[in-house]
């Protein structure tokens, strides 16, 4: 490959073909090794996806491929992620098909609590996820402002963004970076506005789509939960606040099954709609034995000049679901300038604006959680 050569697609794959498959002798490329290839302005990547029994006689392999990547032209940025490939996983024990009428919150054949090989990260106490059954509701502004105003509280915090296809950590909290490895060869979690971050962004470039079927995904995701260091045994993490992507789908149920939760944050908008795909996430959650610690009700009003509330996409109805699940209404949080403001800015306003209206309701749901 000329090292004065623009670097291209064809170009990249071609390079990476220069290191064998140790287990095929075939360059890598051709070994069908190069998943999720991202080629950016200065930044270049893949997932290097084999075997889990595999693992550790690909790991220099994956050291090669990431310096050959960091020494190709207008690469400043390169990262390669090894990632070990699942087996066919069963439905989740309890997971079943749910005919029109039937009651699952009542199911009999709901399992008692979550699998058994489901585990928290090491030196992680708690794990909170923030779900929705649709997208668009302010899911990730619920999870970033959560997870400040808990670190506002002297707490220990991790943010998780586990929406693979849509990471929107990176821009709310204005933090970008790549995550290095620490001694025992984990990722390193970034740092911003007290918390401890890790999300699929810092991989990829903000534009570039995520070309990838459920089984990559939630392989990603695993990574991102085990493969990284939240804490240590001298500072553990209080609490890992974990952004779901919206629906019931591969990525939900592999952390459902993989990952030890303590509870979920179910957010919904006040209209039916939305409502609707609420219930099914915490269907999907109460059978699966999640604990549901709440509802969120987002752009629940908008407080006019006079400071009236204004219901513009109703009024109550997170409130009556919570009430059917029975759970509490964590916290109202009004459709607010600011807050959008905020997120556009990376800038957390429970963070940047404690003192704001809304930041205040962060902070009544940080400590009904906490």
């Amino acid at each position: 490959m000329d090292p004065t050569a623009p670097l291209d697609r064809a170009g990249l794959l071609a390079a990476l073909n220069t290191i064998s498959d140790p287990k095929t002798g075939k360059g890598l490329s051709d070994a069908g090794l190069v998943k999720g290839l991202i080629l950016a302005p200065g930044r270049a990547g893949f997932m290097l996806e084999v075997p889990a029994a595999d693992a550790a006689l690909y790991a220099p392999v994956r050291s090669s491929a990431e310096q050959l990547l960091a020494s190709l032209p207008g690469v400043t940025k390169a990262q390669v992620v090894l990632t070990s490939e699942a087996p066919s996983q069963p439905p989740a024990p309890g997971v079943t098909r749910v005919k029109k009428g039937a009651r699952v919150a009542h199911d009999p054949g709901a399992q008692a609590g979550p699998p058994a090989e489901a585990e928290r990260p090491a030196h992680v106490k708690r794990v909170i996820a923030v779900a929705s059954g649709k997208g668009g509701v302010g899911k990730s502004t619920i999870s970033v402002n959560l997870a400040t105003a808990l670190a506002r509280q002297g707490l220990r915090v991790g943010l998780l963004d586990a929406d693979v296809y849509g990471p929107s950590a990176p821009r709310m909290l204005g933090v970008d970076g790549e995550p290095g490895f620490g001694p025992e060869k984990k990722l390193i979690p970034l740092e911003a506005w007290g918390l401890k971050v890790m999300s699929i962004g810092f991989l990829v470039d903000e534009g570039a789509p995520m070309i990838w079927r459920g089984p990559m995904a939630s392989s990603a995701v695993r990574q991102m939960v085990h493969d990284v260091a939240w804490g240590s045994e001298a500072e553990p993490l209080d609490v890992l606040v974990v952004d779901l992507p919206p629906g019931t789908g591969d990525i939900q149920l592999t952390l459902v099954q993989k990952l030890k939760l303590d509870g979920v944050v179910i957010v919904s908008t006040p209209q039916e709609i939305a409502l609707i795909d609420a219930r099914r996430a915490a269907a999907m959650f109460l059978k699966t034995a999640t604990p549901i610690l709440g509802v969120v009700e987002n752009m629940a009003y908008f407080a006019d000049a006079s400071g009236a509330r204004v219901p513009i996409f109703g009024e109550g109805g997170a409130k009556a679901e919570a009430v059917k699940l029975g759970v509490p209404l964590l916290g109202e949080i009004p459709l607010d300038v600011a807050l959008r403001q905020a997120c556009d800015d990376g800038k957390p306003l429970s963070a940047a604006a404690p003192e704001s209206p809304a930041a205040q309701v962060f902070a009544q749901i940080a400590k009904a959680l906490s």
